[in-house]
C-alpha cells in the first residue's frame, strides 16, 4: 500500500508537485485506515487540492489545505472543468482526510451548498469582461441599461441585490469638479458607498437615464421584492457558457479587489456594511498571496 501511494504521480503536472508531494503522501499514509475510501480516491483528491494551493502561494501543511477555507475555495473555483457531482465527490473526501487528520467540527460547522459555495468566488478578470460584453450586447435599451447598472452597482460598490432594489434614482449622485461617484445605501445597513473608480462613470452615465424619483433598477415594475434582479436576470439574453452575473459573487469581487489594493481593514468594514472582519472571513483563500519578502517588508513597515 504505501509503495502504490509513494509511486503516485498526478499527470501533466510541472514543479509544484515536487513542493507538495512529500506532504500529500504522507496524510494519505496517516488518514487511510480512519476512512472509507480508497488510497487512489484520496490522492486523486487531495492533490488537486494541494496544487490549488500551492498556485496560490500556500505553504505545503495539511493544517492549511484541509482548512474549511482552503477545501470551499477548491470547490468553487480548483476545478472548473469536472461536474457538479465530481466536485461533490472532492469535496466528501477531503472533508473526510480533514476529520482524520485534525479532528471533528463542531455541530455548527455544516458545510455550504455547491452553489453556496461559487456565491464566495470573485470572477475573474476574463469573466468581467465577458459580462461586460454581454451587458451591451442586450437587445434592448432598458436590459443593457439595467445589466450596466448591476455590473457597476456590483463591482464597483459591492450592493447586495435587496440593497440595489432599494435605490432610488437621486441616491446616486456625483460629487463637483471630478469627485467621486456616491451611492447613498438604504435599509438596515444604511450608508454610503464610495463607486470604484473604473466604475464611476458607467454607474452615473447609467443612473441619469434613470425617471427622477423612481425606482433606480427595473423603474418600471412597482413591487420590490428579492427576487426583483432575478427575475429581472431571467429576460436577459445569455449566450450558452457565458459566466452569469450573480450579485454575490460580484460582491466577492469587490471585496477582493479592494483588500488586495490595501484599503485599510476599518474603510472596508464601514464599505460593506458588516459588523466585523468574521464577516469577511470566507473571502480570505482569494485575497492576492504575498511572496515571503513582501510580506517581511509589510510586517516590518516603514521608517
Amino acid at each position: 500500500m504505501d509503495l502504490h501511494i509513494d509511486a503516485y504521480r498526478p499527470r501533466a503536472v510541472g514543479p509544484a508537485w515536487t513542493r507538495v508531494a512529500p506532504e500529500v503522501r504522507r496524510v494519505v499514509k496517516a488518514a487511510l485506515p480512519a476512512t472509507p475510501y480508497t488510497a487512489a480516491q484520496l490522492l486523486g483528491s487531495l492533490s488537486r487540492l494541494a496544487l490549488h494551493a500551492d498556485a496560490r502561494g500556500c505553504p505545503a501543511s495539511a493544517e492549511l489545505w484541509l482548512s474549511r477555507e482552503m477545501i470551499e475555495a477548491f470547490i468553487a473555483t480548483g476545478a472548473p472543468a469536472v461536474a457538479e457531482s465530481t466536485r461533490a465527490n472532492y469535496r466528501s473526501r477531503l472533508l473526510r482526510l480533514r476529520e482524520a487528520m485534525i479532528g471533528p467540527d463542531l455541530a455548527s460547522g455544516a458545510t455550504a451548498s455547491l452553489s453556496g459555495s461559487r456565491a464566495s468566488a470573485p470572477y475573474s478578470a476574463a469573466e468581467r469582461t465577458e459580462l461586460w460584453s454581454w451587458a451591451c450586447g442586450q437587445p434592448t435599451p432598458a436590459l443593457r441599461t439595467g445589466c450596466k447598472l448591476l455590473l457597476a452597482l456590483g463591482f464597483g460598490c459591492g450592493l447586495d441585490s435587496h440593497e440595489i432594489v432599494a435605490l432610488r434614482s437621486h441616491d446616486v449622485r456625483a460629487t463637483a469638479d471630478g469627485g467621486p461617484v456616491v451611492v447613498n445605501v438604504r435599509g438596515r445597513r444604511a450608508r454610503l458607498v464610495v463607486c470604484r473608480r473604473a466604475w464611476e462613470r458607467v454607474l452615473a452615465e447609467q443612473a441619469g437615464q434613470a425617471p427622477a424619483g423612481g425606482w433606480l433598477v427595473r423603474p418600471d415594475a412597482d413591487a420590490r421584492a428579492k427576487n426583483t434582479i432575478t427575475n429581472f436576470l431571467a429576460r436577459t439574453r445569455t449566450p450558452p457558457g457565458t459566466a452569469r452575473l450573480v450579485m454575490a459573487r460580484a460582491r466577492a469581487s469587490w471585496i477582493v479587489e479592494l483588500v488586495d489594493a490595501g484599503v485599510p481593514l476599518t474603510a472596508l468594514v464601514a464599505a460593506a456594511g458588516v459588523e466585523s472582519l468574521h464577516a469577511l472571513s470566507r473571502f480570505m483563500p482569494y485575497f492576492e498571496p504575498l511572496g515571503a519578502d513582501d510580506a517581511q517588508a509589510a510586517l516590518r513597515g516603514r521608517r
